[in-house]
């Protein structure tokens, strides 16, 4: 039987080669601060992104983007706010994005939502 946080890694590494097929460069994965986790930090081009992502098994409880509230959006735009002041990265633009599994279907969403 495959734990949770075993799903949640090989989601996360899925998502991260379909980032990079489209052409992303992967700056970081798994930032973690006390407010919570960023699952994905990457450069689309000039663009710095930060990527949740999100996966079930099949859509039968609904797709993985149902499951990204607005409380949610909330807290990732917080851990980004404590990323960029932590980290310091250079960039003029960023976004969120989203990566949703399903099954082997994945679906890669830019600017997914506004902090």
């Amino acid at each position: 039987m495959v734990s949770t946080i075993e799903r949640g890694a090989s989601a996360e590494t899925a998502a991260s080669q379909a980032l990079i097929d489209r052409g992303y460069r992967i700056v970081e994965r798994n930032f973690r601060c006390p407010g919570g986790e960023l699952d994905i930090i990457a450069r689309d081009g000039e663009i710095l992104c930060f990527i949740e992502v999100r996966s079930r098994a099949d859509a039968h409880y609904g797709h993985p983007v149902e499951t990204i509230d607005r409380r949610k959006q909330k807290q990732v735009a917080r851990i980004a706010m404590h990323y960029i002041a932590l980290r310091n990265p250079k960039f003029e633009r960023s976004r969120f994005d989203v990566v949703a599994i399903t099954g082997d279907d994945i679906l890669v969403i830019q600017d997914a939502f506004r902090g």
